[in-house]
């Protein structure tokens, strides 16, 4: 059994659904970032840095925090969703990491939560975002997952930031492949079940 600590964000939810897809039986803790949960002392000794999400897999006695290294420790304890090619896995696992859920993040907080607050950083941000899209598109043009031909750990990763598309500022048209990326995912019923962890949620189709 695993215990996961999370709540209903983009990180939390990459993990929520990784547990899904790889079937694995685990138990639910939320932890209420809007009233500082994430600070008390229990949840530090499991997450130092203080961040949802994190585990304890009490078949190994392991705990795990950072959402990327969770889901590479999930797919190396299962050997499922590496994919053809484990490099080009982690490369575009890394790229979210690094790029994708960073900047996104940037978007949300300038674009969404302090509007009006500081015009160059809102259009610094949504210029970085939109780029962002971009590089995705355009992947998505040549293969029909982010690592190839195989829905991987890169894309559970990468969904569920790209599921705030409302708050991003973009124009569906200028991103075909993206679009249909994201709606195949947002259809797998374990992709469902996880975004509703640790509260249900409907997930936002564009039209």
């Amino acid at each position: 059994m695993i215990d996961l600590y999370t709540w209903g964000t983009p990180n939390g939810r990459k993990v929520s659904i990784a547990l899904e897809e790889f079937a694995l039986q685990y138990n639910v803790i939320p932890v209420n970032i809007g009233k500082d949960e994430q600070f008390e002392s229990d949840f530090l000794k499991i997450s130092p840095n203080n961040k949802i999400p994190a585990i304890v897999d009490h078949e190994t006695g392991r705990t795990m925090m950072e959402s990327g290294a969770i889901l590479w420790y999930l797919a190396q304890k299962t050997g499922k969703f590496l994919g053809d090619d484990e490099f080009a896995t982690l490369e575009w696992l890394m790229l979210q990491m690094g790029g994708v859920g960073p900047m996104l993040g940037q978007v949300h907080h300038f674009l969404r939560f302090n509007s009006g607050v500081a015009p160059y950083a809102e259009n610094r941000y949504r210029t970085e975002g939109h780029r962002l899209y971009g590089v995705l598109n355009k992947r998505l043009h040549q293969n029909a997952f982010l690592a190839g031909d195989q829905y991987t750990i890169a894309d559970m990763a990468t969904w569920p930031w790209i599921s705030r598309w409302e708050w991003h500022d973009v124009d569906w048209a200028d991103y075909p492949n993206l679009k249909r990326w994201y709606i195949e995912i947002a259809n797998r019923e374990r992709v469902v079940r996880g975004y509703g962890v640790p509260t249900a949620a409907p997930i936002p189709i564009p039209s």
